[in-house]
């Protein structure tokens, strides 16, 4: 097949528009069918990219017109032509996040998903992306970071040619164009680089590339502790670097970042922050995925279908183990310590404790329902769904737990992960591997740590009992217990922030729902006194557990008289605890904590 050319500009940076030309040497003769993804791997809701294409037209070689029909939300059929064909769009760009495209006069970004067109039938033909630079002076110092690789001429960092084996791999390499800081490592022989944009006065860069390295060392040497090899020759963390924003995307040579400025570390400042380790943790979860979901995949997922929903109830695995270990490499790698990472633990066990969806949804059901409910959370949530990050890390934690314990510590969730990559990830892109199906999972976990996991499986990944934890926990010398963290009772409920007292959601069974209370409701006043949204929690320290409470509140538009009875106060996190610890505990602890 002939290569598919693209090229894309920031044509108008003031209005947000990228402008991308596709040219297909050999259209299909019936017509030539085009189509933009629905979806983007990683992140499970449909989001209809196309939407944001404003102008589409084609010509053929000779400049002349060709009709081009749009024949659903994102399929464009252009008339039968002879010779090349090609089309020149329009992208409007303005969502700050790591899932589309954004464009403004000082910093451009954008996944492939969001404006490269597929050419149906040729979707295996090698790709050719011209990135070219805005018109104008004050573009002048742009530069360019992606980890597409660069065609021959092309520099690094700078805008030229750049080429993808493929459609796939086309779409799997995001780029950011602009100003940004730039620093680099290596990690078992890989480069990496850390592409931070947006303003950040006093960036400490070397920092940040001297413990994120540590962070990708154990990583590569946790998947191939013999070679220590990565299963990529470079790799790009890409930040954008904003006042408010979090979140990650993975990609299989590089990683999409949002997060607040000031988390970043910053010249002379010796402590690390809790945003900047919140960030570190961050950049080990997408790191992870490198393995562990764009080459250790669900089948369903091999290859994506990008035009409707992908089906998996394997999320938990992939997601919830991911989010298990990003932490865990932290303080294997040295960047917190126990203390530090049981507080993280904690808080995560008491974040899956507080929800009374755990009840209602097993973790395979959240994954197969993600599309539909995880990404599409209201107010009910926290009564209807489980989080498979959350609880799916919970999941890993169990399952390695009783692993060690069943095993004398001989084998642990490393082993199965390892199984996992060298049976389904480590060739996939060499056209060699295949997904894992939901019923291989179970019979995998045996095969590699030879544990008796059945019953475990059945409760943990199937079913909506709590996991045992404290008496996972106890052979390896940590106690668990509740922190209600004071004795402040509670409404049961989660107050949205700002000048006003108003309710995000009620949870099941608690005094607000019992007394009629909805999300949505607007607390004014509790026993006479103003209730605003930085004064509840005070106002409620006044009272103990099942007293009860005149709350005035505006039921939409109406002013309504509730009595409440309080709860006791909200369990916030669990402390965990390994101070006693001796002999086989203490053993068995630090080889888990420290890999």
């Amino acid at each position: 097949m002939k290569p598919i050319h693209y090229s894309i500009v920031p044509k108008n940076p003031a209005a947000h528009i990228f402008e991308v030309t596709l040219t297909v040497a050999e259209p299909d003769p019936a017509g030539q069918v085009f189509s933009l993804p629905v979806w983007i791997p990683g992140s499970y809701m449909v989001r209809e990219f196309a939407r944001n294409i404003v102008t589409l037209s084609a010509h053929g070689e000779t400049a002349r017109r060709v009709a081009i029909d749009k024949t659903d939300k994102q399929t464009w059929r252009a008339a039968p032509c002879k010779g090349a064909l090609t089309l020149v769009y329009e992208v409007y760009a303005w969502d700050l996040s790591v899932r589309t495209a954004h464009l403004d006069d000082n910093v451009g970004f954008f996944n492939g998903t969001s404006v490269f067109l597929s050419v149906a039938g040729q979707e295996a033909a090698p790709c050719q992306v011209e990135l070219r630079k805005p018109e104008g002076a004050v573009y002048k110092d742009w530069r360019v970071a992606t980890a597409l690789t660069e065609a021959r001429g092309t520099r690094r960092y700078a805008f030229g040619q750049y080429r993808a084996a493929n459609y796939d791999e086309l779409i799997d390499h995001p780029v950011t164009l602009g100003h940004f800081a730039l620093g680099q490592f290596r990690a078992h022989g890989a480069s990496h680089d850390v592409v931070i944009s947006g303003r950040v006065p006093k960036l400490d860069m070397e920092r940040l590339t001297r413990d994120l390295k540590p962070i990708c060392e154990a990583q590569i040497a946790l998947f191939e502790p013999k070679s220590k090899r990565a299963p990529f020759e470079r790799y790009v963390f890409m930040t954008m670097a904003v006042t408010d924003g979090y979140g990650g995307l993975e990609h299989r040579a590089s990683t999409a970042l949002i997060c607040n400025r000031a988390d970043l570390p910053v010249l002379g400042q010796a402590t690390a922050s809790e945003g900047y380790r919140t960030y570190l943790g961050l950049c080990s979860h997408e790191y992870f995925h490198t393995w562990n979901v764009k080459r250790i995949k669900p089948a369903s997922f091999a290859p994506y279908d990008l035009t409707r929903e992908n089906y998996s109830e394997l999320l938990w695995l992939f997601e919830g183990f991911t989010s298990y270990y990003d932490d865990l490499i932290l303080v294997r790698s040295g960047l917190i310590d126990t203390p530090e990472y049981f507080r993280l633990l904690g808080k995560t066990v008491g974040g899956v404790s507080r929800g009374a969806g755990r009840f209602k949804q097993s973790v395979a059901q959240s994954s197969f329902d993600a599309w539909i409910k995880y990404y599409r959370q209201d107010e009910n949530a926290p009564n209807a769904i489980v989080s498979y990050y959350t609880k799916g890390s919970l999941v890993a934690l169990a399952f390695d737990l009783t692993i060690r314990a069943q095993t004398r510590n001989r084998k642990s969730l490393d082993d199965v992960m390892r199984l996992l990559w060298q049976r389904y990830g480590r060739d996939f892109y060499q056209g060699k591997g295949r997904g894992i199906r939901e019923d291989e999972v179970e019979a995998l976990l045996a095969e590699a740590t030879g544990a008796d996991l059945g019953k475990l499986f059945a409760q943990a990944v199937h079913g909506t009992r709590d996991l045992p934890l404290a008496d996972l926990l106890a052979p390896f010398g940590v106690t668990i217990s509740p922190d209600a963290g004071g004795s402040t009772p509670g409404l049961g409920a989660r107050i949205r922030g700002g000048a006003e007292c108003t309710l995000a959601s009620v949870h099941d069974h608690s005094a607000a729902q019992k007394a009629g209370l909805s999300a949505g409701d607007v607390l004014i006043a509790l026993d006479g006194l103003r209730v605003t949204g930085s004064n509840l929690d005070s106002l409620l320290s006044r009272y103990r557990a099942g007293d009860r409470v005149e709350i005035h509140a505006f039921h939409r538009d109406e002013l309504r008289s509730f009595t409440v009875k309080l709860d006791p106060a909200d369990v916030t996190r669990y402390v965990l605890s390994r101070d006693d610890a001796r002999g086989s505990a203490k053993k068995w602890g630090d080889a888990w904590l420290q890999g």
